[in-house]
């Protein structure tokens, strides 16, 4: 990041119209990534077993029912929890001849509402991720770089064998399930998996380069 105008930061590169983020932007995006990062590495695993339980709960539920029957069915024992609850509440008070008053006031008193700063945060943080999806799809379908687009390709070729084996559902279990376990894995055994990849990192550059040497036109300019 270098700084813009009036303080902004700015993704650097050639494309300056990437796009610009504020530093209070910045800041509320770092936050939310260090979040993530310590749910990832199980920093509190009680918060993260709830998280993660949480997700593959529902995700194994799509997987028997649809969308519709699944938020119904969370939408009930939501209801359930809460009815029953409050009924449980109401009769301690008048058996015990109480007056507590509700039992989520304290919830039914919060501020939920989104400020507009709030809001034009995230459409910020928003409009950068897409602005920068669409440019990096437009330079690989209209072949900016033939080796990147050439890799693109060979991706998606790979991605139909993928989709022949499993559906959109299994995949994303399978990615929620890497997403909490691969972390810890890696900071735990990171010196031998990083040998390895250093292996299939070098293996792979030396095909790519035998591939530029081959086709015209596929070497890279010089920066």
């Amino acid at each position: 990041m270098v700084t813009g105008e009036n303080g902004t930061l700015r993704k650097p590169g050639k494309d300056p119209s990437w796009g610009v983020l504020h530093p209070e932007h910045l800041s509320l995006l770092l936050r939310e990534i260090c979040l993530a990062i310590d749910l990832l590495y199980w920093r509190d695993i009680k918060q993260t077993g709830i998280v993660f339980g949480s997700l593959l709960l529902l995700l194994f539920s799509l997987t028997q029912f649809s969308v519709v029957s699944v938020v119904a069915y969370l939408a009930l024992a939501g209801l359930s929890a809460t009815i029953s609850f409050r009924i449980y509440k109401s009769v301690l008070q008048a058996v015990q001849k109480t007056d507590e008053g509700h039992p989520f006031k304290a919830y039914l008193e919060m501020e939920m509402n989104l400020s507009q700063d709030q809001i034009q945060k995230y459409t910020d943080c928003l409009q950068l991720y897409v602005n920068s999806t669409v440019k990096e799809l437009r330079r690989l379908f209209l072949v900016q770089d033939l080796v990147d687009s050439l890799k693109f390709a060979v991706l998606m070729w790979l991605l139909t064998y993928v989709g022949a084996l499993f559906n959109g559902l299994t995949l994303l279990i399978m990615a929620v399930v890497s997403m909490f376990t691969l972390p810890v894995v890696y900071d735990k055994y990171q010196a031998q998996i990083d040998q390895y990849l250093g292996l299939v990192r070098t293996h792979i550059n030396t095909v790519v380069a035998k591939i530029q040497a081959k086709i015209p036109g596929a070497k890279r300019k010089a920066e």
